[in-house]
């Protein structure tokens, strides 16, 4: 009796065990082609497993992650697993010639990283050239087992990944515009889990439904996967409340409308209406811009459907009312500081706001657009059709590396990198005010080396070089706090004293606002 007693309290131990240390999730990711059709228009995408967009990835908390990537299509591919922290396996992280040389034809690479202290909402997708523009997916972190969100259970869970397609090759459209300085041609169309939706040409068919019952809570889990644009995105008739950013629990508010920058993720809860009310309702994404470039100015529709009650003689649904959401205007700086602003921590004991009090180094970075000079007897599409657009940080703008920086760093091999990054603005100026007539950038694969564990305050400042626009930015490996943001130049006197230490928002992906700075 005693020895099956202590048998049976021995597989108990090991099952608590197994469940704090998470399972092992095996995914297998084949990179291949597939054709598609959108807009009257087939062709080849490039895919994982077939699929557009891509599979989702889901695993708890605590979790190992082991995907196999095998490579079937002629370009090079890695795949970044956006937003997670690889704590000890930054090898695994994807970016193609920073940690990882990429995987070429025909051949695989094994991810292997554990999911530490994060739940939510994040994202896959290719991290060479513009292979992303198909190459995503979801990767949906639910909590430990027998833990619970902070927020009332849902009914049902449901992913809505933004994205664009491209009539043409995109990796043909990102070639051309490197080759003559000018900016790339932009998206033909905006999509909702890969279907424009009727707005567009040929695409009534193409548009995604999203079917949902009366009295119901759905659990929205919103991804922009766009390349460069930031969408503005609302259900009609409808509110929702924001619970989470970046896989980061958030303080709940209440809106009709959101703004989510390229790489963002905002999980919202959705209460439809207490009955079957008649009426069809549209969900649209339309961009927020801000630069003097050109931009896909379209939108993309779904369709948010009511089921019919079994007892409800009901009409066709091509004969309800379809009602549309009113987005804000494609300006709406005022709309995105508020709603950016909205945002904060849920800061409590179990999910804490850990804010480094003490910082150990201090940055400021200038982000924005400069140009490089023309290549002698060639003709460039850039400013004054005499240079190439080049962006830059801190008038450096990055030259990827033929080896991967990471594995120059472990194998000491000299002449990859530099580690003298200017981690301030070499010639000050006035950032937001006459740009100075030089707007030539440098050009280099330059790092800054900092000891682990160090704290840093980074702060990002828009220029107006070329004119003011939104930068989205996106840290690899690590999430930051959004301490504070501004418009106008950044004021190391008086603006600190303004900074949120107490609850502020933890990203892993943020916007310097045009004509602004952000505080992380």
């Amino acid at each position: 009796m005693a020895a099956s007693h202590m048998l049976f309290c021995f597989w108990v131990l090991l099952l608590f065990m197994n469940n704090a240390a998470g399972e092992t999730r095996h995914y297998k990711f084949n990179v291949e082609y597939h054709n598609v059709t959108r807009l009257c228009h087939t062709r080849t995408v490039l895919t994982v497993n077939r699929k557009f967009p891509g599979p989702q990835l889901v695993a708890r908390e605590g979790d190992r992650v082991v995907v196999k990537v095998v490579n079937h299509i002629a370009n090079n591919v890695t795949i970044h697993w956006h937003g997670v922290r690889q704590l000890t396996t930054g090898w695994s992280d994807g970016p193609s010639y920073i940690t990882q040389c990429p995987i070429q034809a025909n051949q695989s690479y094994i991810y292997n990283f554990t999911i530490t202290g994060q739940r939510g909402t994040l994202w896959w997708h290719a991290h060479i050239s513009w292979l992303r523009v198909s190459i995503y997916g979801p990767i949906i972190i639910l909590p430990k087992r027998n833990e619970s969100y902070p927020f009332a259970k849902p009914d049902k869970e449901v992913t809505i990944m933004l994205g664009e397609w491209f009539n043409s090759d995109p990796e043909a459209i990102i070639s051309q515009a490197l080759q003559t300085g000018a900016g790339p041609n932009v998206s033909d169309a905006y999509t909702i889990n890969g279907y424009p939706g009727p707005l567009y040409n040929c695409s009534s068919k193409d548009t995604y439904k999203l079917k949902v019952k009366p009295g119901k809570t759905y659990l929205l889990r919103l991804i922009n996967a766009a390349l460069n644009d930031e969408l503005f995105f609302s259900i009609a008739n409808h509110t929702v409340t924001v619970v989470e950013g970046d896989a980061v629990y958030t303080k709940p508010f209440v809106t009709d409308k959101l703004l989510i920058t390229p790489g963002q993720t905002t999980n919202v809860l959705l209460k439809t209406k207490p009955e079957f009310p008649n009426a069809t309702f549209l969900m649209a994404a339309r961009p927020y811009v801000t630069g003097q470039g050109t931009f896909d100015n379209s939108t993309t529709v779904g369709i948010l459907e009511y089921e019919h009650p079994s007892h409800h003689n009901h009409k066709s649904s091509k004969n309800l009312t379809i009602i549309q959401p009113v987005l804000p205007p494609i300006n709406a700086t005022g709309f995105v500081v508020n709603f950016t602003g909205k945002f904060r921590s849920l800061g409590n004991a179990k999910y804490p706001a850990n804010v480094p009090k003490t910082v150990d180094k201090k940055f400021f970075f200038t982000v924005g657009l400069g140009t490089n000079p023309c290549p002698k007897n060639t003709t460039c599409q850039g400013p004054n059709n005499s240079s190439k657009f080049a962006a830059s940080v801190n008038n450096v703008s990055f030259q990827l590396p033929t080896i991967a920086i990471l594995q120059a760093y472990y194998f000491g091999q000299n002449g990859v990198y530099t580690t003298d990054f200017p981690t301030q603005p070499l010639i000050p100026f006035n950032y937001t005010g006459t740009a100075p007539n030089n707007t030539n950038v440098m050009n280099g694969t330059r790092a800054v080396v900092l000891p682990f564990n160090t704290s840093v305050e980074l702060v990002m400042q828009d220029t107006s070089i070329l004119g003011a626009e939104s930068h989205p930015l996106h840290l690899h490996g690590y999430n930051f706090f959004i301490v504070g943001q501004g418009f106008g130049n950044y004021d190391p006197n008086k603006d600190p004293l303004k900074f949120n230490l107490v609850d502020p928002m933890e990203r892993n992906t943020a916007s310097v606002p045009a004509g602004g700075w952000v505080a992380i």
